[in-house]
């Protein structure tokens, strides 16, 4: 492939692209990126892609605030538009958006390849949208590139292996972002010394299903509470988390900080004694930088990080957050496994389009 569209339509989704720019931009290969818009971000400024060393969208969507399907409908449609008039070789997508799906369906309806990075992860909860967004991706695509053996063993079991689909195992980019940002972000952030604490817990709390659940959101805060009182806890937090949490009267003990940049989480999993999340990527993330992880979740995508000791799951259960936070005290784990490729997977998947 000589021509290549990227769409993506939140800012993960562009630190993951920029690690496959960049082995495109080495190999010869021509990216055109398309942002669907999907997640307004008034951090993604001039600077964001200045500092992130992310190639600037050539289309803008401006498509956000819609139900799913309006949403999706209308990426479709401007997406489809712009595929006629540049032909590229192949589509690539990421993840499991509106952006994601809406892409594939796009090119894969004008017959232009599908590329899906991120291929094979399930949570096995169809409630949740990116369950569905990521099953019809996969079903659509062409190439397929999964980061882990879980991944492969998903499709292989959905009976992919009998389809005309290339699969390959390609390790996860984001793992190559977080190596090579770490660096950067030693110059960039000035975190640490904001929050000024020798020794913390970092969490993080943003799925709807725990913070449009008065219930599950008030036993996760007694339970971060709880914790806060052995060593300090911080989490940066969305305005809109932080409204629930005053309306809903549910006072946290813990230190509340604004929503953090790339570089200064980095700086924040990189410095921290252990990492509370309900976040995927940031799970993944705390593996990264050798922390272990407490999960706000009943699934994970990312089974290998249970099965080897790195993550528990507790979902809201506060007793169960607290028995998590006792066992991980005193626990040693060998961070070094390879489990997503150690920073190789943008460089594999580029060699193996070049070639495509």
């Amino acid at each position: 492939m000589n021509k290549i569209i990227t769409i993506v339509g939140a800012r993960p989704q562009f630190v993951k692209a920029a690690t496959l720019s960049r082995q495109f931009n080495l190999l010869g290969i021509q990216e055109l990126i398309i942002h669907t818009g999907q997640h307004f971000d008034a951090n993604m400024s001039e600077v964001f892609f200045e500092e992130m060393e992310i190639p600037k969208p050539a289309y803008q969507l401006d498509i956000h605030g819609l139900t799913h399907g309006a949403m999706t409908g209308r990426m479709l449609e401007g997406i489809e538009e712009i595929l006629i008039n540049e032909k590229p070789d192949g589509v690539l997508v990421y993840g499991d958006t509106n952006s994601t799906l809406a892409g594939a369906l796009a090119a894969s309806k004008l017959h232009i390849p599908v590329i899906h990075v991120e291929a094979g992860l399930r949570s096995f909860n169809m409630e949740m949208p990116e369950e569905i967004n990521r099953i019809l991706t996969d079903r659509i695509s062409n190439i397929l590139f999964c980061p882990t053996d879980t991944a492969l063993n998903n499709l292989k079991n959905e009976g992919f292996s009998t389809m005309p689909i290339q699969i390959f195992k390609s390790g996860d980019v984001m793992q190559d972002a977080a190596l090579y940002y770490a660096e950067k972000a030693e110059m960039k952030s000035d975190i640490l010394r904001q929050i000024n604490l020798p020794k913390f817990v970092l969490g993080t709390i943003h799925r709807q299903e725990n913070t449009d659940s008065i219930e599950k959101l008030t036993n996760i805060v007694a339970g971060l509470n709880e914790i806060n009182r052995q060593i300090p806890v911080v989490v940066p937090i969305h305005p809109r988390t932080r409204n629930i949490l005053k309306q809903q009267n549910i006072i946290p003990e813990f230190i509340l900080i604004a929503p953090v940049g790339y570089f200064d989480m980095i700086m924040l999993l990189k410095t921290c004694e252990l990492v509370i999340t309900d976040s995927g990527g940031v799970q993944k993330e705390a593996f990264f930088f050798g922390k272990h992880c407490i999960t706000l979740r009943e699934q994970t995508e990312w089974i290998e990080l249970v099965e080897n000791g790195f993550n528990i799951l507790v979902g809201s259960d506060s007793l169960k957050l607290a028995q998590a936070f006792e066992s991980f005290k005193a626990k040693k784990s060998d961070f070094l496994v390879d489990l997503y490729g150690n920073g190789k997977a943008a460089e594999k998947i580029a060699e193996i389009l070049k070639k495509a």
